[in-house]
């Protein structure tokens, strides 16, 4: 599964409308989110994986939590939002409310459901990270290589991460 297909396919498609259901927010703007979303923490993990100690902590994670099974199984979602909420925590740190705001101001999803949204979708965006590094064969050495293949991959690669970052 490339990133397009994760962008576009039925897990983004069942991720959309739980959350359309959960928060009275359209589908497409879920979609559009996880579309700006997916591309932006990638690129903050891809910047935490350059220390060492960050790339390991970093593939235990996926090791341990992320091994792809949400993507088969998006019903997982909701259950795994407050995990969704401590992922952020840890790879927004104190930049978290500021990328909130703008993914909010870029999106039109208001300020109070974005935090929420985007907890949702973490583990989804975690569960492909940890699917395509278990396809790749990679540890934590070759984490920075692998998510800035993503990030070259990524069509649009969304000037609003470059506004973000």
């Amino acid at each position: 599964m490339s990133l397009i297909d994760l962008l576009t396919g039925n897990t983004s498609n069942q991720v959309a409308e739980q959350a359309e259901n959960k928060f009275g927010i359209s589908r497409n703007q879920v979609i559009a989110l996880l579309a700006v979303a997916a591309p932006l923490i990638i690129s903050y993990l891809r910047n935490k994986s350059q220390d060492a100690k960050e790339a390991e902590a970093l593939n235990n994670a996926l090791d341990k939590d992320h091994n792809g099974s949400i993507l088969d199984d998006p019903s997982q979602v909701e259950a795994r939002q407050a995990e969704g909420g401590s992922i952020l925590d840890h790879i927004f740190g104190g930049q978290k409310s500021s990328v909130e705001n703008q993914l909010s101001q870029n999106t039109g999803i208001s300020i109070d459901k974005i935090g929420p949204i985007l907890a949702m979708l973490a583990p989804v965006v975690m569960g492909y990270i940890g699917q395509q590094k278990q396809q790749s064969n990679v540890g934590a050495g070759g984490l920075g290589d692998l998510l800035g293949e993503f990030w070259v991959m990524h069509p649009t690669r969304l000037r609003l991460s470059s506004q973000i970052l």
